[in-house]
């Protein structure tokens, strides 16, 4: 089982930064079959979207067109740890940001547009606030 903690939610106005981070944890040494991380995000009344995904096989990232050019995703030396850098924020970005783990298939943009649909490994999410 994958556990994965999210953090660096809060309120920023509109023009603002905020930085979150995805602590992964519980991946089997001897077994590694983790192939995607993405954030993904939760706002009132719509469906969670993928908004950027990385591949952990060959490291290629996958950004949603609303957030392309604004936020920058990243990971750490070792893998478990995962970073979603937010600029120029919009209220639009407001919601709950989850971080998923997909152990079954590959292919960051594929995940991310997807994965949303059946990813079982959750974390509990962190909110975000983009108003004035």
């Amino acid at each position: 089982q994958v556990q994965l903690v999210e953090s660096g939610g809060g309120q920023v106005q509109p023009g603002g930064s905020l930085r979150l981070s995805c602590a992964v944890s519980g991946i089997h040494p001897d077994f590694p079959d983790l192939y995607v991380i993405g954030w993904f995000r939760q706002a009132p009344g719509k469906e969670r979207e993928g908004v950027s995904c990385i591949s952990i096989t060959d490291g290629s990232t996958h950004y949603s067109d609303s957030v392309k050019g604004r936020f920058t995703l990243s990971r750490d030396n070792s893998a478990n740890m995962v970073f979603l850098q937010m600029n120029s924020m919009k209220p639009e970005d407001t919601g709950v940001y989850y971080c998923g783990a997909e152990l079954r298939v590959g292919g960051a943009q594929y995940v991310c547009t997807y994965g949303h649909r059946w990813i079982e490994d959750w974390g509990q999410g962190t909110r975000v606030t983009v108003s004035s």
